[in-house]
């Protein structure tokens, strides 16, 4: 039977705390009815005995404090809310126990932005991990030894575990239920919560607002006539000559300003504006590939499914079900 410590730290999505307990306790319930034995001792874990919610308007009773003596299989650290610096400085008690329980050897997974109090432990230095596409900037920022994966909807590195955005913890909590009973249980949870299991990817709900929280003026410059002609074939001598830079300086600094290659933003670019089309208009595909300055349709579609993880016509398909019908 393996013991499942939920943290139940200051300023977390409530949600998101009652959701793992409530998972894993249901597949204690599939088993109970199937003459089978829990598979999970499931326990909330904090720095304190009531942990409130929503300015003092709900509160959790954890069941046991951290100052206790406690052996976790598995840790899980669910998402914060509000300020994320101010969140995790509110928290940093439970930072030398969640270090302690995996020294121990538990495995540690964060759902969503908890990641960044995973972060703060050290434990993620060098390693891969997932977070809220919305969020990805500022982890980067704050901990820059991390290799923070764009779009993943799940990673997994030296028993460390993260998810991606909001619900897309959902999907982890189901890759571990497989890990720990089997495939058929997972598709049977995947089935009472209604989640698609195989979902891999977040690229589908990211928008890109372009990163533009740097100082460089010339880079800024080049972002916005990318914005402002997503109609045009723009070319990097293009941007450069317009930036008053040489190309190879041009392009590190616009790396150094985005975290993304001239290219790569240009992309970003317009797919996001094609993506804003097919979700509000009845444009077809040729039409709205020709709107942001594409003229060959398999570098289109190619391109689009690279960014969003879908082609244009399932895109198209998924978010604009009110102007088809």
């Amino acid at each position: 039977m393996k013991t499942i410590s939920i943290v139940v730290p200051e300023s977390a999505v409530m949600q998101a705390v009652a959701g793992p307990q409530y998972c894993f306790t249901v597949v204690n319930q599939f088993r109970s009815e199937a003459g089978k034995e829990p598979a999970f001792i499931v326990q909330l874990i904090g720095a304190k005995r009531s942990v409130k919610f929503n300015d003092g308007s709900f509160s959790v009773q954890t069941d046991k404090l951290i100052g206790e003596d406690i052996k976790s299989d598995l840790v899980i650290i669910p998402p914060l809310f509000g300020d994320l610096e101010r969140a995790v400085k509110l928290n940093k008690k439970l930072v030398p126990w969640i270090i302690q329980q995996y020294e121990g050897g538990a495995e540690i997974a964060s759902l969503c932005v908890g990641a960044f109090l995973l972060a703060n432990t050290g434990l993620l230095d060098g390693k891969k991990c997932s977070t809220h596409w919305g969020f990805i900037d500022l982890f980067r920022e704050m901990y820059p030894k991390v290799d923070v994966q764009d779009g993943s909807i799940i990673t997994e590195e030296n028993r460390i575990y993260s998810s991606g955005g909001a619900n897309s913890y959902w999907n982890l909590l189901l890759y571990l239920v497989e890990k720990y009973t089997d495939r058929q249980t997972a598709i049977l949870l995947s089935k009472y919560f209604a989640i698609d299991i195989n979902r891999q990817s977040q690229y589908m709900f990211a928008m890109f607002r372009g990163q533009k929280s740097h100082n460089d003026e010339s880079i800024k410059l080049a972002q916005e006539y990318i914005e402002q002609n997503i109609d045009e074939k723009i070319t990097v001598e293009e941007l450069a000559e317009k930036a008053c830079l040489g190309r190879r300086s041009f392009e590190r600094r616009f790396r150094e300003a985005t975290s993304n290659s001239v290219l790569q933003y240009i992309q970003r670019v317009k797919m996001e504006a094609a993506k804003r089309s097919f979700e509000t208009s009845r444009k077809n595909v040729n039409e709205v590939m020709f709107d942001v300055g594409y003229s060959d349709t398999k570098a289109f579609r190619a391109t689009f499914r690279k960014i969003t993880g879908l082609s244009p016509v399932e895109y198209r398909n998924m978010y604009n079900k009110v102007l088809m019908n």
